[in-house]
């Protein structure tokens, strides 16, 4: 099988490779977005990428090797994020996810895409949402997450120690600069109001059947494995998640070192997945 990263494909002058832009209309904002078409007729199938929190790491680079490899990327970005209306929140991000997935059907013939080949890939915050995502909605066939943060496990984790509570509205605090109308006290104290319900690992029965990838990151002090990976990793082999692969790479929250790695595991999922 082909190394999608070793060589740009052939152009083909009947369906050539575009990167449009797009817009998505969830909670009342336009939502920004670019996707990434191969060439070739179609239709292709299409891989929804969901950035983290507050998006510096937006993923374009996996957006063109899976363009490479024959698939639709779309990258796009949040209510309230990098210029976007509205506000934002992580509620907000769910709900924009499961708007984008659902308007990216209504994009199919004119972008030459295959809906009923969807993937949802993830990083950190955007691992969350991806496996969010894909729970709530059965027609998403495939999903992926590196470096997911677990909003439930963090939430218990602000139950037990002030001093982690503290922590994370700092962190969040710093992160604000692309962002409008939320806070780091807001973004705790919503993640704390959801608690279990957003906790992945009670995410087990709804994507049992499904493939699903999950990619720690053994060097990161953002989502640690020992909190945000394994566990979720032990909780989907005990409900089972019965096509479950996972990989812990070791590297930072960014993947900064991994990225070739990161690209291949992730097509290499979608070959097999889709």
């Amino acid at each position: 099988m082909s190394d999608p990263l070793a060589a740009d494909p052939p152009y083909d002058p009947g369906f050539p490779a575009t990167t449009p832009a797009v817009t998505f209309d969830s909670g009342g904002a336009r939502l920004l977005g670019v996707l990434h078409v191969p060439a070739g007729p179609g239709p292709h199938p299409v891989v929804v990428l969901l950035h983290g929190f507050p998006g510096n790491e937006r993923n374009f680079d996996l957006a063109q090797a899976l363009r490479r490899a024959g698939y639709a990327g779309l990258v796009f970005h949040y209510r309230g994020s990098w210029g976007v209306g509205g506000t934002y929140s992580w509620t907000h991000v769910l709900e924009d996810s499961a708007a984008v997935v659902a308007g990216l059907r209504g994009l199919a013939a004119a972008h030459r895409l295959d809906p009923g080949r969807l993937a949802v890939v993830g990083h950190s915050l955007g691992g969350f949402a991806a496996l969010m995502t894909a729970a709530a909605d059965p027609s998403v066939k495939a999903v992926a997450s590196a470096a997911g943060f677990d909003l439930g496990a963090a939430a218990e984790l602000c139950a037990a120690e002030p001093k982690a509570r503290a922590g994370y509205v700092e962190a969040f605090d710093g992160e604000l600069d692309p962002l409008r109308g939320t806070s780091g006290q807001a973004l705790v104290g919503e993640m704390e109001a959801a608690g279990d319900t957003w906790r992945l690992a009670g995410l087990a029965p709804l994507l049992a059947g499904r493939p699903v990838l999950l990619i720690g990151t053994g060097r990161d002090v953002v989502t640690p494995h020992e909190i945000h990976h394994d566990p979720l990793v032990a909780a989907y082999r005990a409900q089972p998640v019965e096509r479950l692969e996972h990989h812990l790479f070791p590297t930072d929250h960014a993947l900064s070192d991994h990225r070739v790695a990161l690209a291949r595991t992730i097509i290499a999922f979608l070959r097999r997945a889709l």
